[in-house]
């Protein structure tokens, strides 16, 4: 018999929003399993992004929260025990009434949330949001603004102001860094990161994210130049010089 979950008001079944796609088993977008929604919409423009075919906010499907949350609600229970709702994108705060709804929504149902996103909008998560957010997943691609602006095309001091809001309201934070050989990966990169992260109480650990090109093929099929054509893939003792560069933060 499936479990008689609390009913959710009209006011949030209603909610719209633009998603990507959804993932029902999704195992490194916080901790434990789980239900994953990707939004669609991003303001940056990353190198390396592996979807870009979430970057325009009408690329995705339109849906409401009710529509997402039926999708889950088969499964509720186990996400409840051992995981909890993320969403992710694209960029969640290009949507923030729709990912606000979706957190009110999980609440609801007694599911913890994880908010993965890069800071860059982080104006405009507003304070019911965040009293709704369990677990922000903050995406600082590098320390180095200049670096910042050549990998994403935007600034980043938005999400440095973003960090230290949550850091004063003590929401849970895990810093995530994405290892780019001969782009992100100086010691000087690394090390100014590492000091950040030490200035901030709530953060829980950082993850190093190794460079990947999964999402080539996507640029091809868009008919878009990929830029990272001839960079490799971090070897392993890279990733480890990386992480010991990062200590003594709790680093995944």
């Amino acid at each position: 018999m499936r479990e008689a979950l609390p009913p959710l008001s009209h006011d949030l079944t209603e909610v719209p929003g633009r998603i990507h796609s959804l993932e029902t088993a999704g195992t490194v977008d916080g901790p434990g399993v789980r239900f994953v929604v990707f939004t669609t919409g991003c303001p940056l423009r990353c190198k390396y992004c592996h979807n870009p075919d979430a970057q325009h906010l009408k690329a995705g499907e339109a849906t409401t929260v009710g529509a997402v949350m039926a999708e889950l609600a088969p499964f509720a229970s186990f996400y409840r025990a051992h995981g909890g709702l993320t969403v992710t994108g694209g960029e969640p705060l290009v949507q923030p009434d729709f990912t606000r709804a979706l957190f009110q929504a999980a609440k609801l149902w007694g599911l913890t949330t994880a908010l993965d996103t890069s800071g860059f909008l982080g104006a405009r998560a507003d304070d019911a949001l965040l009293e709704v957010t369990d677990l922000v997943l903050l995406d600082i691609k590098s320390w180095d603004p200049e670096t910042y602006r050549d990998v994403t095309g935007v600034a980043l001091q938005p999400t440095l102001d973003f960090a230290r809001r949550l850091a004063k309201r003590g929401t849970p934070l895990w810093l995530r860094f994405v290892l780019v050989p001969g782009l992100t990966d100086s010691d000087e990169n690394v090390r100014g990161l590492a000091t950040f992260a030490r200035s901030l109480p709530n953060v829980d650990r950082i993850e190093v994210l190794p460079f990947h090109k999964m999402g080539e093929a996507k640029w091809r099929a868009l008919g878009r130049s990929y830029q990272l054509f001839e960079t490799p893939e971090p070897t392993a003792d890279q990733i480890e010089r990386v992480r010991a560069l990062l200590e003594p933060q709790a680093v995944a």
